[in-house]
């Protein structure tokens, strides 16, 4: 099992229950270590309350910080919306200290999820 970090889009209201349902849907049993999103929606109660359950830290972004990260996977409704072209991708991105996207952008239930996971040297090698 893969240790991922959860890249996040969401509306405001959106419940707890959602993220985690579609956090696992999407998922499965990969080993959750992350979920980051936008600043924007560190206050959220679902989104707090969801790491709570998977008892995982929150990593989030600004928009200008999200916007520097190229994907694969961008959206001009996003930029109008929050002045990026990506949240959910970008964030796993970003909180996998640029690590690979290994779960590209999809909504399930109103919920934009991807996942990234650290890149980790081959055995024997040091990082530079």
């Amino acid at each position: 099992m893969a240790e991922l970090i959860v890249g996040l889009g969401l509306r405001p209201g959106t419940s707890a229950d959602r993220i985690v349902v579609v956090v696992r849907k999407v998922l499965a049993f990969n080993e959750i270590t992350c979920l980051a999103t936008i600043d924007r929606r560190a206050a959220e109660p679902g989104l707090l309350d969801a790491a709570a359950v998977l008892g995982v830290p929150i990593r989030t972004f600004t928009a200008a910080e999200l916007a520097e990260v190229s994907v694969p996977n961008p959206d001009s409704r996003t930029v109008a919306a929050v002045g990026t072209a990506s949240v959910a991708e970008a964030a796993a991105i970003l909180a996998a200290g640029g690590g690979t996207l290994v779960v590209p952008k999809r909504t399930v239930h109103g919920v934009v999820i991807a996942a990234a996971q650290r890149d980790v040297p081959p055995a024997g090698r040091r990082p530079a």
